[in-house]
């Protein structure tokens, strides 16, 4: 069975020395300091995703602003498989979509289990401003987004449903159990984005169709505060991607932004959340975890579970897909 939530883990770790001489190195090859604007996000689509971020940043726009649009890009490009229009179903042949977005006020907003919405992330970023509430769920979130403009869209392509219907046909239930190696190389996840701007206001987004031919009504991290995404204007933000099951029960983004908050560099921060892990849950090797994180002085860094993970990253002077470091790499 093809879990999206498990992904190939061949990539040789290659961290590229990222700093740039004019900033001065950090305390690792993926921090550097005073470097605004600039926009991380999870995955090669985080490429793309960047580039439309980035429009709003150079201009001397909203990191939040520029988060929404950044995500926007790969939910509403059918060939990305785990994000909006042409996510992977759930069991039933159902594409159903979570997101969340917050800001450096401590605003947030969430959808869960969003069906017919090609853009999750602007549903979230209303609920946020138009509602006394955090989040919305499945025929509320989607009665809440109609209402406010949004229309009703197919979600599930065709080859999104050949291919659910072959798995159907191989499969006769949902199976827990995660082979990591049973995945292709397009078969990523989730993308977590994270800007700070020229004034230093960081926000952050987060946005994915959850895991491939889930059970109906699974919620995953990526719309949770604190789990797939949590930023702190004073301290910085972080998000997750992976088994989302794993990143709730140690409430990872939060953890890493609590251990930025006590003086931890962002990689060293994600090291250590992906150690509790490891600690915690017998069988994390099994999964695949990886967080980036990006604090308010402009350092960022990422680390994961397995080797195979990797960011977008985008400054002044940079534009560049970074290999993640991995725990199991390390043992």
């Amino acid at each position: 069975m093809i879990s999206r939530r498990s992904f190939l883990a061949k990539s040789s770790l290659a961290l590229a020395g990222i700093g740039m001489a004019k900033h001065g190195f950090a305390t690792g090859l993926t921090e550097i300091e005073g470097n605004f604007p600039i926009v991380i996000s999870t995955w090669n689509h985080g490429l793309p995703a960047n580039e439309a971020a980035w429009k709003i940043l150079a201009e001397g726009g909203h990191s939040l602003d520029a988060v929404e649009a950044g995500v926007r890009v790969p939910e509403g490009d059918p060939d990305v498989i785990t994000v909006g229009k042409g996510g992977i179903p759930d069991a039933s042949g159902k594409v159903t979509l979570d997101a969340c977005i917050m800001d450096e006020k401590g605003r947030a907003g969430s959808v869960t289990y969003l069906q017919h919405i090609v853009h999750p992330v602007s549903v979230a970023r209303l609920v946020m401003e138009k509602t006394p509430h955090v989040m919305l769920s499945g025929k509320g979130a989607l009665e809440f987004a109609l209402d406010n403009g949004f229309k009703k869209e197919k979600l599930l392509t065709k080859a999104r449903k050949e291919s659910w219907k072959k798995w159907k046909k191989e499969n006769a239930k949902f199976s827990n159990k995660i082979n990591i190696e049973n995945v292709t190389e397009d078969n990523h996840d989730t993308i977590g984005m994270l800007a700070l701007d020229k004034d230093g206001r960081i926000s952050g987004a987060c946005t994915t169709s959850g895991m491939g031919y889930k059970m109906p009504g699974r919620v995953g991290d990526s719309p949770i505060i604190g789990a797939g995404l949590f930023v702190d204007g004073e301290v910085g933000g972080a998000t997750a991607t992976g088994s989302g099951e794993l990143v709730m029960k140690t409430v990872g983004s939060f953890l890493v932004v609590e251990l930025m908050r006590q003086g931890m560099s962002p990689s060293k921060a994600c090291e250590e959340a992906v150690k509790r892990i490891a600690r915690k849950i017998p069988d994390y090797q099994n999964h695949q975890i990886g967080y980036i994180a990006l604090n308010t002085k402009g350092e960022y860094g990422s680390f994961c579970i397995q080797p195979g993970f990797n960011y977008a990253l985008k400054t002044n002077d940079k534009t560049e897909l970074v290999d993640a470091e991995a725990w199991l790499k390390k043992l």
